[in-house]
């Protein structure tokens, strides 16, 4: 009698294992995710395979090719009437500004006095969100996001409370006294009316004090305006924002606005020299030689009030000669502005138009809004390549954006860490929200 009780037990027993084995088994196969691509594009090489699988596991890239199995009971994601793609990057945005003709007409200075932080924050989460829709899986946010918004929304994203795109950011703007404004006395003495939009720092240890208040507050680069006030950073001055950045890991971009400047902070071996103002052919030249990366903000005529024809012009000419110089040159927009009936992401893509003008091939458009902004946001080892082993962005199109770039205005799908938030054209972010940290706690 003993033993058929046993027996019986252990019969239980191992059915009761098997089970929980084969649920196992089934959690762990559902985890793999097998995506069919009708093409899978390599930016860096401007090549295409025709139906590969891609395989994503844990949020990561597993096997890739034409010849990979499928793992049973993995999710299978059909794109094969779709180009897939790594992700975009713009190289310059600000999430957490938003001027209008109404009520600031397009006046930026006015949209820090009206909107708080706070509000600010919000829409910089519902900027961020467009511009994944468009397929910007990273954005550099390059400052004027009020009293640190842009450090909130990073940590938000990285924290998995919503969907967004991969965020470095500079924190608040360095410059020197008034940064980009030009307040009177009774606005600027003793009331510290720049503030948050720009720190001041006109000596050395103000200098310092302003790189780490940034590096503390949550800034993953640090963006400093070279000159912006006739006098500008020297170029000892610049160097000392490298020196004292790079003791934070972190990597400094310059707002430039005239030639002496631009000669300044190359000689200095900034980082990155966002807008075009002050470059040149002898400074794209000394840019190439040192790799200094171009983001340049190139405006199209097409978003009417934002640039003028003779501007447009120059600015097309500019990107041509960075192109024909080897200039690294990044895909930035500058975009802080909205446009009636348009999402952020929209009016972000829209810079093709200025690319295209300056006739750029193609493969070299793709390029820069991808491997080169993998390279100045300095995610390339971990992010944004299709490469077994990355954290799993991509994003897949209707047509071929090497063949026609104007493919890229049509985003179908978005995987982002390995979560889908747009599949056949419509947003699905439920994955993404959750009620408290999921990779940990946070640190900065």
């Amino acid at each position: 009698m003993k033993r058929s009780v046993m027996s019986a037990l252990l019969l239980v027993l191992v059915c009761v294992l098997g089970a929980a084995s084969a649920a196992a088994q089934a959690t762990a196969a559902a985890q793999v995710i097998a995506i069919r691509a009708g093409q899978l594009i390599d930016p860096e090489t401007g090549t295409v395979t025709t139906n590969a699988i891609i395989l994503v596991e844990d949020g990561r890239f597993g096997a890739i090719g034409p010849n990979v199995s499928i793992p049973r009971g993995a999710e299978v994601i059909d794109l094969s009437e779709l180009t897939v793609l790594p992700g975009l990057v713009d190289a310059h945005n600000h999430l957490a500004l938003t001027y209008k003709e109404d009520p600031e007409s397009n006046i930026y200075y006015l949209t820090y006095v009206l909107e708080s932080t706070p509000l600010r924050a919000i829409q910089a989460a519902s900027n961020g969100m467009q511009m994944l829709s468009s397929g910007f899986t990273i954005v550099r946010d390059m400052g004027n996001n009020g009293d640190y918004a842009d450090s909130a929304l990073r940590i938000a994203i990285e924290q998995g409370w919503l969907p967004g795109p991969t965020i470095i950011n500079s924190g608040i703007i360095i410059g020197g006294m008034g940064g980009q404004f030009w307040p009177t006395p009774e606005m600027g003495v003793g009331r510290n009316i720049v503030y948050p939009e720009y720190l001041d720092a006109d000596t050395h240890d103000e200098i310092i004090k302003a790189v780490r208040q940034n590096a503390l507050y949550g800034a993953t680069v640090i963006k400093i305006c070279v000159d912006c006030k006739p006098w500008g950073y020297t170029t000892d001055e610049i160097q000392l924002f490298i020196t004292e950045a790079a003791k934070a890991g972190l990597k400094v971009e310059g707002h430039v606005q005239t030639r002496e400047g631009a000669e300044r902070a190359i000689e200095a071996g900034i980082w990155s020299i966002a807008h075009d103002s002050g470059l040149d052919d002898e400074m794209h030249k000394a840019m190439a030689q040192k790799g200094i990366f171009r983001a340049g903000t190139e405006t199209p005529l097409t978003l009417t009030g934002h640039t003028t024809e003779q501007r447009y012009e120059r600015t097309v000419a500019g990107l041509k000669n960075a192109h024909d110089n080897g200039v690294p040159i990044t895909f930035s927009t500058d975009a802080d502005y909205y446009v009636p009936g348009w999402t952020r992401g929209e009016v972000a893509i829209e810079f093709i138009e200025t690319w295209k003008a300056a006739g750029i091939p193609t493969a070299d458009i793709l390029r820069a809004m991808t491997i080169t902004g993998y390279k100045v946001s300095e995610t390339q080892d971990t992010r944004g390549p299709i490469r077994s082993g990355m954290i799993a962005d991509l994003i897949a199109v209707s047509g071929n954006p090497l063949e026609d770039i104007d493919a890229l205005r049509d985003v179908q799908f978005v995987l982002k860490d390995g979560m889908i938030f747009k599949q056949g054209g419509v947003m699905t972010p439920g994955a993404f929200f959750h009620g408290g940290p999921v990779n940990g706690a946070r640190i900065r």
